[in-house]
This record gives structure tokens, sequence and C-alpha cells, in this order.
């Protein structure tokens, strides 16, 4: 079976009244592209009638595949599932919204044609957020390039395109917790970035990314990326001993030469909440990485499929799991080299082993 060049994935939620629009605008891009294509779209386990609509469309368009997940596993589970099922050489996450424009897809393709191998859709504005969110969005991702060693770009999220070669890395990356930003940016690669203005949702349509949701995510991106908070807290600890050391020096200097008693009740009070509670933090950035080691001991899917449409028998190969095994799917894709760039390719062919 002949892949095609172009793979769109798009995880849904409850998006019954976006679908019709997204369609008709990604669509129209697509064929003016010239490519052959396909849209991957994954259900995470939607309540109103968004699998319905998806698998009419599939029964309409061959190009339109979908992926039923057996309940709401989440958007960046949602959209790893989508990108295991993705056979395309190329491939472009995108939201169903409208937030991401359709507009900027021939540019993405155009870049890769040029050799790179991911193009990132990176945000030129975020003024449809507010000042809070903004500024703290900005603090979030200073402190993660100053505790990370991986090069995660800010205002860049899903929408952006990703090669065969990256995709193949993606999905043999087995953890459960998906701060996707950071996977994507992991494998490395050579990288170029296309700026847009996002646009409201359609529909007038609200995030369902509350304040708490957005703290776990962050949380998942510091803890997923780096140990540094671990480590961190052998200098406090070196920190708080030399203080206390230099304190009690000076508690019996001011008792031996001055005669001066050592503070009462209220300072001992104030100096062993204040230990108790960098204890306390200590404990809790411990156990959000235990927390992390229990999910990922216990081995389970990492989501679990309900049903499919317009794959025929090809997802049986593709485990729920995106890990290397002995029934790996392989993908022959020929590289791109000086003397034959990629628009020169011939289609790629997939096998077993």
């Amino acid at each position: 079976m002949v892949s095609p060049t172009l793979s769109i994935v798009a995880p849904a939620y409850n998006e019954e009244r976006n679908l019709p629009a997204f369609l008709a605008a990604i669509v129209p891009v697509l064929e003016g592209l010239g490519e052959t294509f396909e849209i991957v779209f994954v259900d995470d386990g939607s309540r109103d009638g968004t699998l319905g609509m998806l698998a009419a469309a599939a029964s309409q368009d061959p190009r339109i595949k979908v992926v039923g997940l057996a309940r709401n596993f989440g958007k960046d589970i949602a959209l790893s599932a989508g990108l295991a099922h993705a056979s395309g050489l190329a491939i472009i996450p995108i939201d169903c919204d409208l937030q991401h424009p359709v507009e900027l897809i021939p540019q993405f393709v155009a870049k890769w044609r040029e050799g790179f191998d991911m193009v990132l859709g990176v945000r030129s504005k975020r003024d449809e957020e507010g000042f809070v969110r903004r500024n703290l969005s900005k603090t979030y991702y200073k402190v993660m390039r100053f505790m990370t060693s991986v090069e995660i770009p800010p205002n860049a999220g899903d929408f952006r395109l990703i090669d065969r070669k990256i995709l193949d890395v993606i999905n043999q990356m087995p953890e459960r917790h998906r701060f996707m930003k950071g996977i994507f940016a992991w494998p490395g690669f050579k990288v170029a970035s296309l700026e847009f203005q996002a646009r409201q949702r359609a529909n007038d349509t609200q995030t369902s990314w509350s304040f708490f949701k957005l703290w776990r995510f962050a949380l998942d991106g510091l803890f997923s990326f780096s140990t540094a908070p671990l480590k961190l807290w052998t200098y406090i600890g070196a920190l708080s001993a030399g203080i206390a050391f230099i304190y009690m020096m000076i508690t019996i200097i001011q008792k031996l030469f001055w005669g001066i008693s050592a503070p009462g009740y209220a300072s001992l009070l104030i100096v062993v909440l204040f230990f108790n509670g960098l204890l306390l933090i200590s404990n809790g950035i411990q156990g959000e990485y235990i927390a992390r080691i229990f999910e990922e001991v216990k081995g389970r899917p990492l989501y679990v499929i309900g049903r499919t449409f317009g794959f025929g028998e090809a997802p049986a190969a593709r485990p729920s799991l995106p890990v290397a095994t002995g029934a790996a799917l392989v993908m022959e894709q020929p590289q791109a080299t000086a003397d034959k760039p990629r628009s020169e390719l011939p289609k790629p062919t997939r096998r077993v082993e």
C-alpha cells in the first residue's frame, strides 16, 4: 500500500459544531497542493455527535480516517494516537476549532521541500489571552529553558509540520505524561519556523483549559524534561544549613561577650515553621517524580481504541502503546539528497518486520 505524502492529524473533542467548517476550509487547501493526503481524526471520547459526523465523512471520502478512543484520554494522548496512525511522509497536527490558519499549510510544505525536517507554527501575538496568562506563559518558558537541556520554543504549539523520520522517533517515546511540546523538540533535526496570528475559536466556543489544567500541564512539562527541581534541594539544604550555622555562631558570640540572650518562643516558632515548610515542598516535589515512576512502571496502554473508520485492516498492526516492538511498522522512506530533492523522491512503501 502506497502511503500519502501528507497526513493531517486532528484531535477532536465535542467538535460537532466546528467539523463542517473545518472540513470545508482544509480540504480545498490540501487539494490545491497537488499532493496525496489523508486526514486522520481522533475522537477523544466526545459526548456529542462528533464521532457520528466523522464516521459519515469517512464513508464519503476515503482520504478521511477516524480513530475513536474508548473514552476521553486528554488532548496530548489523543494527538499521540493520531500520530501513531498517520502514514504520510510529512505530518501536520492541527486543531479542529479553526484557530490554526489552514492557509499556512502550503508554506509548511514548501519549507519541508526545501529540506527542513520540522516547520513550526509560531504565534506572533497572544492578544486573545489575558495579561496575566500571557506573562505567566512567557515566564514559564524562560524557566524551562533554564532548567532543561531541550530547547522548547516559546509560542509554538502543536501546529507544525513533522517529517516522517522525526515521527518515527516520537512514536517510540513511551511516556504516559505526554508533554507534546517537549516531545516534539527532543529529537532535534533541522527546524524552521513560520509566524501566524491565531484566530478566534469557531462558533465562539470556549477553551476547556482551566487554570488548574494549565498548572498541571506546566508541571508535566517541567517534571517530564528536567530533574533540576530534585537537584535544586541539595543547594537549598546546603544554604539553609550554612545560614543556620552562621546564626548559631552569632548567638553564641552574643551570649559570651555581650550577655544577650537568644530570642524566645516567637523566633523559634518562625524558624521551625519555615524549615518544616521547606521540607514539605521538598517532599511534594519528590512525590511528583515518584507518582510519574508509578504511572510508568504499571505499563498500561497509553490509550484504548473503541472504533476506527476508513483504515480497513491496517490499524490491527498498530499497537495502542507507541513503543518499538518486534512487530513495529517500518517506513521504507527514501531520503532527500543534494542530487535528489524531496520533490523528486519516489513514493514510499511500507513493510512489517
